[in-house]
């Protein structure tokens, strides 16, 4: 097993609290409603309406059920969090939107970006061996062709190796795949949960 690192939040407890409850309120807003909660910033502290890139992750008991976010900060972060925790339920398209049933054994896990950084690396090899598990998220693109991981996939992938096959797969490419062309970035993430 990884270990974790603790991944220690920014934000106050309350600021937390607040992401929390605006990210289940908007997926009720959307049960009923068919889109995000507005989110009002003009009451909210500034760190909350700092631009910030987010991912929202929804686990029904320990699986998967939607993750949807931006690798770029593009909106204040209380709107972030409603827009993406709805489309985490209701508009991934690896799952039917949610239900109401479902609610009950629903988990919500924030995560808030860094900005992300190019790595520098000469090969495969050498990207692997700067890779810091439990620690980095990862974009990798070729192209056209471009994936993420989030560092808590870290928990599932625990190897340097497994983890950019993995990621290789989820975007497009043969988990053997490698040419000089291949760009990553690395970033870290503040959990919420």
């Amino acid at each position: 097993m990884v270990p974790m690192p603790s991944n220690k939040c920014s934000l106050s407890e309350e600021q937390q609290r607040y992401l929390m409850d605006l990210a289940w309120q908007s997926i009720r807003h959307g049960l009923t409603h068919r889109k995000p909660l507005p989110v009002d910033l003009a009451s909210l502290a500034p760190e909350l309406k700092t631009l910030r890139a987010t991912f929202v992750t929804l686990q029904k008991q320990g699986e998967l059920r939607g993750c949807i976010g931006r690798l770029e900060a593009a909106r204040p972060l209380a709107e972030d969090i409603a827009e993406n925790a709805y489309a985490a339920a209701f508009q991934d398209p690896r799952f039917q939107p949610l239900q109401q049933s479902e609610l009950e054994r629903l988990e919500i896990h924030l995560s808030l970006l860094t900005p992300s950084e190019p790595m520098a690396f000469s090969s495969e090899q050498d990207l692997l061996g700067q890779l810091r598990p439990g620690e980095d998220g990862l974009i990798l693109a070729e192209g056209s062709r471009r994936g993420t991981f989030l560092p808590s996939v870290w928990e599932q992938l625990t190897t340097p190796r497994q983890f950019l096959e993995h990621l290789k797969l989820k975007a497009g490419l043969p988990a053997s795949y490698w040419s000089n062309s291949i760009k990553a970035w690395r970033y870290r993430t503040e959990v919420i949960e």
